[in-house]
Parts: structure tokens; C-alpha cells; sequence
């Protein structure tokens, strides 16, 4: 059975040291690092994902580079005695991930657009690295087109500030099934927190 183009792009993605994109990477995370927090691109540094994720190659679609910083919630530790259990730091999630935040800031740049998906395509020391494709549902190529106009309902409105991307569904926790998510539909909220 013969492998497709994608398929060996996933595979170079997923091991890095064995393909040689280890080095490449390293390379262009000395050039991200010098530009703005979000860069348009041209195309897409990893096809198979943003193909995966909805991208065509047309006009009313567009791909940027989102830098977010590192780490996790950052939680002050405690000075007097106190159990860790009962101090409030460990066992906290996040309410946003990363990936969310970086959605969220390609928005606020692009207000005219609406983001599709997202995709990791690095992380340094300091930084994380998103690509965010965005669509523009006022254009006539997006309008016509039978997979993508959909967006152009008023109802997916700004939808990446209310967890419908694939990356906001998966910190709401929509995305799990069977035991211990019963509580996470309608929504977290909904089950007074027990969720996620």
C-alpha cells in the first residue's frame, strides 16, 4: 500500500531526529523569534495539518503565525505552612490553553476574518508557535464554496471567542466521551464546575 504525500510530511512532524526537520527547526525558530507576535504566511509550514484542519489554497483563506509564551498557570507558591492539598495550587486547570490564547490574538489582529483551526508548529524556550487559519466569509470564492460556506452564518460569529474551534472545544472538554465527563455537557458551567 503506497503512502501519500501527507502522510510522509506527518511522519517527518512526528520524528523529527529521523528526518532531519529537527535541525531545519531549529533554524527557523531563530527567524520567528525575530518577528512580530503575529505574521501573515504564505503557506503553510505543515500541509498535512492545515489541510487536515479545513486550509485550501484559495483566495479568502489565509495563514498566520501566532507566538504565545511558555508555561503553565503560573501559581504563586506558599510561604507559611500549609498541606500543598489545601494551599490551591496543585490540581488547578487551565481555563485556556495556549493554543486558545494564540486564536483568540489572530482574531483580534484579523477582526474581519474568522478562524477556522489551529496547529503547534514549534516551541522554544521562551515561546510556543501556532499557525491559525483564518477565512473571510464576505468573500465570493468562500461563499460559493459547499465546505466552507457555513462560516458565513451569523451564528459562527467571532466563534473562537465563544471555544468552537477544535482547540476550544477540547479545553471545554467536549471532545471526551464515557466515564468522568458526564458533567461536562451542556457545559462546564452548566454542571457547577465539576467538569473537565
Amino acid at each position: 500500500m503506497t503512502k501519500s504525500m501527507y502522510k510522509y510530511i506527518g511522519l517527518a512532524w512526528h520524528k523529527p531526529e529521523k528526518s532531519g526537520v529537527d535541525e531545519l527547526q531549529w533554524s527557523r525558530m531563530i527567524e520567528w523569534r525575530r518577528e512580530p507576535t503575529i505574521t501573515r504566511i504564505e503557506k503553510p509550514t505543515r500541509l498535512d495539518r492545515a489541510r487536515a484542519l479545513g486550509y485550501k489554497a484559495k483566495q479568502g483563506i489565509i495563514v498566520v503565525r501566532a507566538r504565545v509564551r511558555k508555561g503553565g498557570l503560573r501559581k504563586r507558591a506558599i510561604v507559611k505552612g500549609r498541606k500543598p492539598r489545601s494551599k490551591g495550587i496543585v490540581k488547578i486547570t487551565m481555563a485556556k490553553s495556549i493554543q486558545r490564547i494564540a486564536e483568540e490574538r489572530a482574531q483580534k489582529h484579523y477582526p474581519n476574518l474568522e478562524v477556522l483551526n489551529s496547529y503547534w508548529v514549534g516551541t522554544d524556550g521562551k515561546h510556543k508557535y501556532y499557525e491559525v487559519i483564518l477565512v473571510d466569509p464576505s468573500h465570493p470564492s468562500i461563499k460559493s464554496d459547499k465546505n466552507l460556506n457555513w462560516i458565513i452564518e451569523p451564528q459562527h460569529k467571532k466563534r473562537v471567542y465563544r471555544g468552537l474551534t477544535s482547540a476550544g472545544k477540547k479545553g471545554r472538554g467536549l471532545l471526551y466521551k464515557g466515564k468522568g465527563v458526564e458533567h461536562n455537557r451542556p457545559s462546564i458551567r452548566a454542571g457547577n464546575g465539576r467538569g473537565k
